[in-house]
């Protein structure tokens, strides 16, 4: 063990163990009360809150469509930024340990100043149709695809997909045309990507305290104002955790939720990880062999876990600080983001001198996704959503819920954090399908979109086979 693994393990894992024992045992003793907890829901859907400037007012209920342009002035900016880069030296032998490679960052700019082409994306981007509305004071941009009818389905659905941090609506292009170009398949979709509020072309809330459940009630006022009173949810990173309280805020809407990223908050879980780790032969009491790799060795893990968890650290405790460093310079945005995409997609990738970057992704889509913070100037906001999270008792107090629709879970082997199908039980009683994915890490509707496609695509015809919604 190194010097700073026994640093962590001195002044953080045992404290942090101590802790979440003591908090065990205080949850054993004082459990929650379901019935005010169904209090707590109900007040944050019946919310009245205002984030736009000043007080509340009356707004339109109005869609308006746009298109997706930037001005001129924005991309002879941005090329003068990418000009008058300084770059930090590198050390030699080294590939993404540090984080984003510095020799790498001169390719990458090269390419971004000399190659990429923003018109020719920004085409892209307006290939699907784009709306804004204003909900609760800001305006909600999102996508939104209703596809001709084909003939012999069924049903038409429609389904939400929403985006984390640090991606955007561009994920889902790749997975949107693979749900309804199925024959076989009863059912057609209409799919709506909004942009969280703070991010990419959503406006910003100017109030402190939007959190995750805020958005999850938002989204429901969007779907309602679409004509939606029903339908599913897809999501992975903070998109995971909007959907879950979409889902709790009001059940009767989500006809079915199918998560990438499977979060479990209970007590029996933590003691199950705790009890394995001190006492590695009771681990086959609890958990299949075949899942082992999922949550053991558990100091490996949980080392891992700390050593890439610092961006979580500055965004949930300083976030505007990092923020006016991120805004300024595009290439300091693109390193912070692209590296994510690196390691998120594949730990190993951290020893490889260009982080294995376009293995899974095209250098034109990854830029895009960087574009969209830089010209939004969101990269700050979106940040704050992390603060906002930890910050809000409410969201830690509902966080553990245990949600009531059907669910369908595709973990996949790259993801952060995993969770074996067997403890997945108290948070998703409905779980109706767990599925082991064979490759892909955090962003999959962006790396393997048909593999997260076909999952989905099953969830939803297990759902309809047994559901009753008109």
């Amino acid at each position: 063990m190194g010097s700073f693994s026994k640093c962590l393990l001195l002044w953080v894992v045992i404290p942090t163990v101590t802790c979440i024992l003591v908090s065990m045992v205080m949850i054993s003793i004082f459990p929650a009360n379901p019935k005010s907890k169904l209090s707590l829901i109900d007040e944050v859907w019946q919310e009245e809150a205002w984030w736009g400037p000043g007080e509340p007012k009356a707004e339109p209920d109005a869609v308006q469509a746009v298109k997706i342009t930037i001005k001129d002035s924005a991309l002879d900016d941005l090329k003068t930024r990418l000009d008058q880069t300084r770059l930090h030296s590198t050390l030699e032998g080294v590939g993404f340990e540090y984080g984003f490679n510095a020799i790498y960052m001169k390719e990458v700019i090269k390419y971004w100043r000399h190659t990429y082409n923003w018109k020719k994306q920004e085409t892209v981007l307006n290939k699907y149709m784009h709306y804004k509305t204003s909900i609760e004071g800001i305006k909600i941009h999102f996508i939104h695809i209703k596809p001709p009818e084909l003939k012999g389905k069924s049903r038409r659905r429609a389904v939400m997909f929403v985006h984390g941090w640090p991606g955007s609506i561009y994920e889902f292009y790749k997975i949107i045309p693979l749900l309804n170009n199925n024959a076989s398949q009863s059912v057609d979709f209409d799919i709506i990507c909004p942009s969280i509020p703070g991010y990419g072309f959503s406006d910003i809330p100017v109030k402190k305290g939007f959190d995750q459940l805020d958005a999850a009630r938002i989204f429901h006022k969007l779907m309602a104002r679409l004509g939606y009173k029903n339908f599913y949810v897809q999501a992975g990173d903070w998109g995971s955790i909007i959907i879950k309280f979409m889902a709790m805020i009001k059940p009767s809407s989500v006809i079915g939720a199918h998560l990438n990223l499977i979060s479990v908050h209970t007590s029996k879980t933590m003691f199950k990880t705790l009890l394995g780790s001190v006492f590695p032969s009771t681990i086959p009491l609890f958990l299949k062999a075949s899942d082992y790799q999922k949550v053991f060795p558990f100091w490996d893990k949980f080392i891992f876990f700390l050593e890439e968890m610092g961006y979580m650290h500055l965004q949930a405790t300083k976030p505007d600080s990092i923020g006016f460093a991120l805004n300024n310079s595009p290439v300091g945005l693109a390193a912070y983001i692209l590296e994510k995409f690196s390691t998120w997609t594949d730990k190993e990738y951290r020893s490889s001198p260009n982080g294995n970057l376009t293995t899974h992704y095209t250098m034109d889509d990854l830029l895009t996704n960087v574009m969209i913070y830089w010209f939004t100037g969101t990269i700050t906001s979106s940040m704050r959503f992390y603060k906002e999270y930890w910050n809000s008792k409410l969201v830690q107090s509902l966080n553990g819920n245990p949600i009531e629709v059907p669910v369908g879970l595709a973990a996949f082997p790259n993801e952060i954090a995993a969770v074996p199908e067997d403890w997945v039980k108290d948070t998703f009683p409905n779980c109706i399908q767990y599925t082991d994915m064979s490759v892909g890490g955090h962003f999959p509707a962006f790396e393997q979109p048909q593999l997260l496609a076909d999952d989905f695509l099953k969830f939803v015809q297990k759902v309809e086979e047994k559901d009753d919604y008109p």
